[in-house]
């Protein structure tokens, strides 16, 4: 008896974690506006701002985050770094970088319609449903 309930719980555990992870990555991903920044100030994780290293400011994602940022307008990507906290202006979901912007074309606007998806651990995937490769 004691046996089917441990397999039980064991089941019931491994669907609870199944589902946590898949809301998890999708919470993580998102669309929405961003703008570009150069302070030379420090970030919330403690580094000085480099306006040429590709680096991005999110609410709630963890520091060290990779994460690719596509431009709706022209479908142009970059993967940033996340190293600190924003944007504070509402309706805005990421900052990134001058740097980051000049790669997706948004420094002349300031501001972009963009879509980000955390990038899994360095393997070259993109976390959710249907892993790609950043490649194309």
């Amino acid at each position: 008896m004691t046996t089917n309930r441990r397999s039980t719980f064991a089941a019931a555990s491994i669907a609870a974690f199944a589902i946590f992870a898949s809301a998890q990555s999708s919470a993580a991903a998102g669309c929405g506006h961003a703008s570009w920044y150069a302070l030379g100030s420090k970030t919330a994780s403690g580094e000085r701002m480099n306006a040429s290293l590709l680096t991005a400011a999110h609410r709630t994602l963890p520091f060290g985050t990779k994460v690719m940022v596509t431009n709706k307008r022209n479908g142009k990507s970059v993967v940033v770094r996340i190293n600190d906290r924003g944007p504070f202006i509402r309706g805005r979901v990421i900052d990134v970088s001058k740097a980051a912007a000049k790669n997706i074309g948004m420094v002349q606007s300031g501001t972009a319609q963009v879509c980000y998806q955390i990038v899994d651990g360095g393997n070259g995937k993109i976390a959710g449903k249907g892993l790609k490769n950043i490649d194309g």
